[in-house]
């Protein structure tokens, strides 16, 4: 199942670049995608998983930058 969620507060393309590698070694994500300048992350993930993987997701990109925040 592919999803897309906008992201705020990420300020630079590196920590976009280390929150992607993070998420996508979560279990159950398939792919992971989150763009610097659209600010959006796209999330192919198992469907029974998605919760889990949001709040995973959630741990890493405030872990990366205390700024970003994902917007479901």
């Amino acid at each position: 199942m592919k999803k897309t969620y906008k992201i705020t507060g990420v300020d630079c393309a590196n920590c976009a670049a280390k929150m992607e590698q993070q998420i996508s070694k979560i279990d159950g994500v398939n792919s992971c995608s989150l763009s610097f300048v659209l600010q959006k992350l796209t999330l192919d993930c198992e469907p029974e998983k998605l919760g889990d993987v949001l709040g995973a997701a959630s741990s890493i990109v405030k872990k990366i930058d205390r700024g970003a925040k994902i917007l479901y």
